[in-house]
């Protein structure tokens, strides 16, 4: 497959070097254009993709293209790629630009699949929920969930839930980073260096959310089982129920969903 990136920011580096350490792309099948020349040469030396000098040159060079530009930059980018794309697949990870979007500018014909990553893709354990009205064939479909599936989880939702999956899988990253600086502060506060904190706090939370994700235990037994009658576990929760953590965690994901 050859693919090209239109923008190449955080997301885009992301996505991109993750599928060459994972040996999804090679070096060689991989392009990006980015506005500003001398950024994107020093990004294509340290992960090692193609440099393309232009929007034409990159999409005739590609067999499929990644929206990954600023959403406020797509409609000006479609007004020059547009009659370069028929056969190609674009793939798109700008926010607000689903199908129906893609469609009244580039009408139904184009093969187009809208899709909200996250950040630890960086790392592998992405989220990316794919839109489940698309115009690609099935062939094309099971390659981009292919090639996304090699960096975390594929997940398909319907056009109207795409906005509640993106505020959870996109906005969460940031409330339980968020967590993770609250305990990693309370285990400095009882003593602990905060260079062993972060790791000790990292791996307890990838390491119940694995145990969750792998096994399919309801987190509700999950945490039934760490409590021990009359334990320290059990006052903690009921110290956390206290002091609305439940409530603040939905509140954040209202507080998305009502921003405008």
């Amino acid at each position: 497959m050859k693919l090209g990136f239109i923008g190449m920011g955080n997301m885009g580096q992301a996505l991109c070097e993750g599928w060459l350490k994972a040996g999804a792309l090679t070096p060689e099948n991989v392009f990006a254009y980015a506005p500003h020349p001398e950024k994107l040469k020093k990004s294509a030396d340290r992960i090692g993709f193609q440099p393309a000098d232009s929007l034409s040159t990159l999409v005739k060079a590609s067999e499929r293209i990644l929206m990954a530009c600023k959403p406020y930059q797509v409609e000006s980018v479609l007004a020059e790629i547009a009659p370069l794309l028929p056969g190609k697949v674009l793939l798109s990870v700008a926010l607000g630009w689903d199908l129906k979007r893609y469609q009244a500018a580039l009408g139904p014909e184009q093969a187009v699949q809208f899709i909200m990553p996250n950040t630890p893709a960086r790392v592998g354990e992405g989220v990316f929920l794919f839109e489940e009205e698309s115009t690609l064939s099935a062939e094309e479909l099971a390659e981009a969930k292919a090639l996304f599936a090699a960096l975390g989880q594929v997940i398909v939702l319907p056009s109207r839930l795409m906005g509640i999956g993106g505020a959870v899988s996109g906005c969460g990253p940031a409330f339980v980073d968020l967590m993770m600086e609250a305990f990693a502060d309370a285990a400095v506060k009882y003593g602990i260096p905060r260079d062993l904190a972060y790791p000790l706090v990292s791996q307890t939370f990838l390491g119940s959310a694995k145990l969750q994700r792998d096994t399919g235990i309801h987190p509700a037994a999950l945490k039934d089982a760490v409590c021990s009658p009359g334990g320290s576990t059990i006052r903690g929760v009921l110290a956390l129920e206290e002091k609305g953590a439940r409530a603040a965690c939905q509140a954040a994901i209202d507080a998305v969903m009502q921003y405008k």
